[in-house]
């Protein structure tokens, strides 16, 4: 898209109507009784488009429908389901700019991320393609003479997500294309801040479905209150997986109820993400991947870089670096449709309070502000949302940076002596996502990357906290929730494993050389 963007046209070709159906079971809308609610745009503060909410008996007959399609989709076989997933990415790949543009628009990243978010969705599908014909299992030894002992895997079942509004298409994509070639069906709760990208990504799959007499009830939409689906649906037995991502606050919830019923869950979290820059750093390369991580998507990124450990021999040079860095990104805060913006509102102004707050504690601990935190206004930033990236000096001990604020602002924290100093600070929070050390000396990058460093569930060399390749396990550890999307074997948890023996001589021995004769 080189021209201007018309909003009005992506919306009309995606299927965006001034008010639209929320519940949806692969090609079948449902007129619902619901709550009407609005999307309201983070650029300009104006209305998009309305949504009809579901009700209850809406919840019920979804999950019947998934009970129904779970029966008849874990019998077709597995390169038949990949087979579909990969006319759902090329259906993705038709609708790229379009999807791309409607990201930006209901969530507010600039539309380089959101087509980069489509791309995520392209590439989850192309991955697990290639997955629905190694849904591997084991052979193994066994101890007794002429038997067979191997693991093997099945269909899980109906799994349950909910998705947030900072990658509100994407992760359904993660989830969900795992989940198809595995021969479970998906019931989705999108962010109720982002209902539209969730209903144009199933009206560009539709097709798809109907044409391959994909089961209604595979794919699932349920744009619902917390009252309709909330507590409910965590609890509901009928959802052996439950994949959400959100606060760690709302991790633990989720946690507790779906544990109290011993259901499965994928819980991705916050984050409290630390870049090392060691003195044999290239320094450039730090600064400039760094600076995407801490203000790319407006620092609402599970991955943003919050933290930044800079030995003391070069903390002054970096930080002015960095300060520099920001002044040139000042005059391309704006519109993110505008493709010379680099950075876009946030959501909310929930979130600009929050980018308030985390200034005064930081401050009122002892930290000092170095650079931004401003919240703009005039014509360019209606909407409210819109602020100066903020860059602060802190240490890592204040309660405001052992929290995770969901904003662009970054801490600097001084360290002294080895790279093991450096990784006892940044491992000194209660979050365990991402973390990156920038070094060309080969004993600090491995020593990062050993058992004695980073505790996160990502940690890259010369590579920075944020943009995830889909082929490696997406998840942390810690308040982080411990799961893991996407790429590598994080297609066993969306299936149910199972150990087999067959015993094939004349005799029946029994494991360990027990003795049981009657």
């Amino acid at each position: 898209m080189s021209k201007p963007i018309d909003t009005g046209a992506i919306l009309k070709r995606l299927g965006i109507k001034e008010l639209n159906a929320g519940v949806c079971t692969g090609t079948q809308w449902f007129e619902t009784e619901g709550a009407v609610t609005s999307s309201v745009s983070p650029i300009d503060g104006k209305e998009i488009a309305r949504v009809k909410n579901a009700t209850m008996d809406d919840y019920e007959m979804v999950m019947k429908k998934a009970q129904e399609a779970f029966k008849v989709w874990r019998r077709v076989p597995a390169p038949l389901r990949g087979e579909v997933v990969r006319q759902i990415g090329l259906a993705l790949r038709e609708y790229k700019e379009e999807l791309g543009a409607l990201v930006t628009y209901e969530m507010g990243k600039i539309y380089q991320e959101g087509l980069g978010e489509v791309q995520e969705m392209i590439d989850i599908c192309d991955f697990a393609v290639g997955q629905a014909r190694l849904i591997n299992g084991v052979n193994l030894q066994s101890e007794r003479v002429d038997h067979r002992l191997s693991e093997q895997y099945h269909p899980l079942g109906i799994v349950g997500l909910v998705t947030s509004y900072n990658f509100p298409v994407a992760v359904w994509a993660w989830n969900t294309a795992l989940a198809a070639v595995a021969g479970d069906v998906v019931v989705w709760k999108p962010s109720s801040k982002t209902p539209l990208t969730a209903i144009a990504t199933m009206h560009i799959i539709q097709d798809v479905l109907k044409k391959n007499n994909v089961p209604e009830g595979v794919f699932n939409l349920v744009v619902a209150k917390s009252s309709v689906m909330g507590d409910n649906f965590l609890a509901d037995k009928r959802v052996p997986l439950l994949s959400v991502t959100g606060s760690t606050a709302v991790g633990k919830r989720v946690g507790g109820i779906v544990g109290k019923r011993l259901g499965k869950t994928i819980l991705e979290l916050g984050g409290n993400n630390a870049v090392i820059i060691t003195p044999s750093a290239d320094m450039q390369m730090a600064i400039m991947s760094t600076v995407f991580g801490t203000v790319g998507t407006a620092g609402q990124r599970c991955t943003s870089t919050r933290r930044i450990i800079i030995h003391e021999d070069i903390y002054d040079e970096v930080r002015d670096k960095f300060i520099s860095a920001y002044k040139h990104i000042v005059p391309r805060i704006g519109n993110p449709l505008d493709p010379d913006t680099l950075v876009g509102p946030l959501i909310d102004q929930s979130a600009v309070e929050a980018f308030r707050f985390a200034q005064k504690e930081v401050v009122r601990e002892g930290g000092k502000i170095l650079f931004g935190g401003e919240v703009l206004e005039g014509n360019n930033y209606g909407s409210g949302n819109y602020v100066v990236p903020c860059i602060a000096e802190a240490e890592n001990h204040y309660s405001i940076v052992q929290e995770e604020t969901f904003a662009p602002i970054v801490y600097l924290i001084k360290y002294n002596g080895d790279i093991m100093n450096a990784i006892a600070i940044q491992n000194d929070v209660p979050q365990g996502l991402s973390s990156a050390c920038f070094t060309l000396d080969m004993r600090e990058a491995e020593t990062f990357l050993s058992y004695a460093g980073s505790d996160c569930g990502i940690a890259n060399i010369n590579a920075g906290t944020s943009g995830a390749e889909i082929g490696g396990a997406f998840g942390g550890e810690k308040d982080t929730g411990g799961g893991r999307e996407s790429g590598s074997d994080a297609w066993k948890i969306y299936m149910r494993r199972q150990t087999n023996t067959v015993n094939f001589s004349k005799d029946l021995p029994l494991a360990q050389g027990i003795k049981f004769d009657i």
